[in-house]
C-alpha cells in the first residue's frame, strides 16, 4: 500500500505536458537528433507517451533504441531537439527528471555476494530511508515481486529470473512516476519472461508510465498500451499494437512442411480475391506437393509489421552484444 500510495502522490504532482485536456504526457521528446562522430543516430526523433501507460519502442540493431532511452534518462545530451519527462526538461534539470524516474538495463545490477534483502536495505539507506524505513521498503518489494522465499539468500545463488527481479524491485525502492526498461526479459526462460510481464504490467495498473524497449515483437504485442517502431533514426510507425498490424494488409497465407518449418509466407490485402491468389500461388510451389505439407492461413503479427517497416525480421535485428562498446562510449559523455 505505501508503494501504491506514494507513486499516486508523486504522479499528482507532475505537471507534463498534456494532448488536449485530458491526456497528460510523461514523456514529450520532439525533434532530438544525436551523433556520434560520423553517424547519426537519431534524425529528428518526435515521441510522445501518455502517463500511466505502457510504451514498447521496437526497432532493429542500430536503429536508436538505446540511444533514445539514454537521452530521456539525462546519460547522454542530445544534439539538438527538446526532451520532457515528467514535467521536466532533460537539459536544463536533469537532476529534477533524475529524482522522479528509474532505469534497469539489459543486464542485472545487483550485488550477487549480499542477499535480496541486503541489496534493497542498502540502496534505501542510500536513497535516504531510515533504516525502518528501507526494512519495511525491501520486505515490501520482496513479497511484490515474489522474492520473500529467497530474501535472505546470497543473490549469487538466485536464476536468472529472480536477479532480474530484484533488479527491477530495486529501482523501485524509491517509488517514481516514469520508469524506463531497456531489454528487460532479455536472456530470460519462457517462464521467467511471462512472469515479469506480470510485475510490468501491475506497475502501470498502479499508475507509473513504463517506457521499455524489446527485442521480443510477443512482449510489445501482450504488454504495450502503444508501440513504435524506430528505423534510421526517426519513428517510422506508431499506434497500438493492432493498428499497426492493420495498416499492413490482411490474413498470410503460409506454407509449412510437415516437420513444421515455414516454407514460404506471402502476404494479402485482406480482400477474398487476393487471399484465393495468394493460397493459389503458394499451392504451385513445388515444396506444396511433399508429402504432409500444409497451407495455413493466419492474421498479421508485430513481425510481419516489423519486416515491412524496416525490412528485416525480428530474429535478424536483435541487438548485438558487441554493440556495448559504442554504449560505453554514449555513457562517457553524460553532462
Amino acid at each position: 500500500m505505501y508503494a501504491i500510495n506514494s507513486l499516486r502522490r508523486t504522479q499528482n504532482r507532475v505537471a507534463g505536458q498534456t494532448i488536449g485536456d485530458t491526456m497528460p504526457l510523461a514523456i514529450d521528446a520532439r525533434g532530438l537528433r544525436k551523433r556520434f562522430g560520423r553517424t547519426e543516430v537519431l534524425e529528428g526523433l518526435d515521441l510522445a507517451v501518455q502517463a500511466g501507460t505502457i510504451f514498447a519502442l521496437l526497432g532493429p540493431n542500430g536503429a536508436g533504441k538505446t540511444t533514445t532511452i539514454n537521452i530521456l534518462t539525462t546519460l547522454v545530451r542530445p544534439d539538438e531537439g527538446t526532451a520532457s519527462v515528467a514535467g521536466h526538461d532533460v537539459r536544463s534539470r536533469p537532476d529534477e527528471v533524475r529524482r522522479r524516474i528509474s532505469l534497469t538495463g539489459q543486464s542485472a545490477a545487483v550485488d550477487e555476494v549480499l542477499t535480496g534483502t541486503e541489496n534493497l536495505v542498502m540502496l534505501g539507506r542510500l536513497s535516504g530511508l531510515s533504516a525502518r524505513g528501507a526494512r519495511v521498503r525491501a520486505a515490501e518489494l520482496l513479497e511484490r515481486f515474489d522474492l520473500a522465499d529467497a530474501a535472505g539468500r546470497r543473490v549469487g545463488t538466485y536464476s536468472g529470473g529472480m536477479r532480474r527481479r530484484l533488479d527491477l524491485a530495486l529501482s523501485l525502492v524509491v517509488p517514481v512516476p516514469v520508469i524506463f526498461l531497456d531489454e528487460p526479459t532479455t536472456g530470460l526462460d519462457t517462464r521467467s519472461r511471462q512472469e515479469l510481464w506480470s510485475v510490468i504490467r501491475s506497475l502501470a495498473d498502479d499508475g507509473a508510465t513504463v517506457f521499455l524497449t524489446t527485442q521480443y515483437l510477443e512482449e510489445a504485442d501482450r504488454l504495450a498500451d502503444r508501440v513504435a517502431v524506430i528505423d534510421r533514426g526517426r519513428i517510422a510507425a506508431e499506434g497500438t499494437a493492432d493498428e499497426l498490424k492493420a495498416r499492413i494488409g490482411g490474413e498470410v497465407v503460409e506454407l509449412r512442411d510437415a516437420a513444421g518449418t515455414l516454407l514460404a509466407e506471402l502476404p494479402t490485402d485482406g480482400t477474398v480475391h487476393g487471399l484465393r491468389a495468394a493460397v493459389e500461388q503458394v499451392d504451385r510451389l513445388p515444396a506444396s506437393a511433399a508429402a504432409g505439407a500444409t497451407v495455413s492461413i493466419r492474421r498479421p503479427s508485430l513481425d510481419d509489421v516489423f519486416l515491412a517497416i524496416t525490412g528485416r525480421d525480428a530474429a535478424s535485428a536483435i541487438e548485438d552484444p558487441a554493440q556495448d562498446g559504442r554504449r560505453r562510449t554514449e555513457l562517457q559523455e553524460v553532462k
